[in-house]
């Protein structure tokens, strides 16, 4: 039984907000605390009303604010001795890192966090970290090397009935499925993900699985105009709650619906568009996806081969150096369906 879903990066006098809370009124009210904290020499609060501007900031899609305030958070939290809000902060850090595509560091700042988190008695912010270097290694394709840790955590979540956890591991592991063509598996887990996070409230998680649905829709049944419904629904919610990241990875989302229904004039606008808001947010794995699909559009709307082989080599570079090798095997597939592999890349060179 799963109780209302809660949001335990908001603490101290923070407590209070909702996991629906809209962004830019967590970061208000994180701001104003934050500042009240050092007025009154209290690192400890300072520390945790830090971690809500970090996080605000981050999801905002505001990279070089989040940097900074997760950082003042873990040295106040340090100054204070708290070893809990030391992890936290660092969770935090490591979540931007994985964000910006700088995945080794999410690594090693996830692995600090866990383990404070162990040392400090904090049982959410162990798991939460846990739960990131997963989503770490799923983003960059090593399923074999995450999914059992992802089952872990799923256990652990569905033992304590922490909605919220329990629908992000669902919604990693539904990709995972997804991602290898056991589409309803996938289904089947992005549908109970939604189901128990309508029913936690956790409109956040709800939002996801409904992007995740809505590509499952697409690829196995074929059926845009459902996907398109799912999709404008979750938008709704990712607009009322200033998810600037989740809206853009829904808008790339909503141009690969449209792709394999043929409307590629269509889908070229909503790559575009989720390109600069990537773009914006300093988000390389989002931009890197929409780079590809707009590339793919644009061939399919007579753009000539030689730019598609130059546009797609450039991006297996980039991705390569990312280290996302499921999205690499992504522009290797587009290579061969467009005839523009690495034969036609040199020729295009000469």
């Amino acid at each position: 039984m799963y109780g209302k879903a809660f949001a335990p990066e908001y603490q101290g006098a923070l407590t209070t907000l909702s996991v629906n809370s809209s962004l830019t009124d967590v970061l208000a009210a994180g701001t104003e605390q934050l500042r009240a904290a050092e007025r009154e020499g209290r690192p400890g609060e300072a520390a945790r009303s830090g971690l809500a501007v970090a996080e605000a900031h981050r999801r905002l899609g505001r990279v070089e604010e989040a940097d900074r305030a997760w950082k003042a958070s873990y040295r106040a939290a340090r100054a204070a001795g708290d070893v809990a809000a030391m992890a936290w902060a660092l969770w935090s850090g490591g979540t931007l890192a994985r964000q910006r595509g700088a995945f080794p560091l999410a690594r090693r700042l996830l692995g600090l966090a866990a383990e404070l988190g162990e040392r400090g008695g904090d049982v959410v912010v162990r798991g939460y970290s846990l739960a990131g270097l997963a989503e770490t290694g799923r983003i960059q394709g090593d399923y074999e090397a995450v999914g059992r840790l992802h089952e872990q955590l799923l256990a652990e979540a569905r033992r304590r009935g922490e909605a919220r956890h329990t629908v992000w591991a669902l919604e990693g592991i539904a990709q995972m499925h997804r991602n290898t063509g056991a589409h309803d598996t996938a289904y089947a887990l992005f549908e109970e993900a939604a189901r128990i996070a309508a029913r936690a409230e956790d409109r956040r998680g709800h939002a996801w699985a409904l992007r995740g649905l809505a590509d499952v829709v697409s690829v196995r049944d074929k059926d845009t105009e459902r996907a398109l419904a799912l999709l404008s629904e979750a938008e709704a919610t990712c607009r009322a709650m200033k998810l600037s990241g989740a809206l853009a990875y829904n808008h790339k989302m909503r141009g690969n619906v449209l792709y394999r229904a043929g409307r590629y004039a269509e889908a070229r606008t909503w790559y575009e568009r989720a390109l600069e808001e990537f773009r914006t947010m300093s988000e390389p794995r989002g931009e890197a996806l929409s780079r590809l699909g707009l590339a793919k559009s644009l061939a399919r709307l007579g753009r000539d081969p030689r730019e598609t082989a130059a546009e797609l080599a450039g991006l297996a570079r980039t991705l390569d150096r990312i280290g996302l090798r499921h999205a690499r095997d992504m522009v290797a597939r587009a290579q061969e369906e467009f005839g523009v592999g690495t034969d036609a890349v040199t020729e295009a060179a000469r």
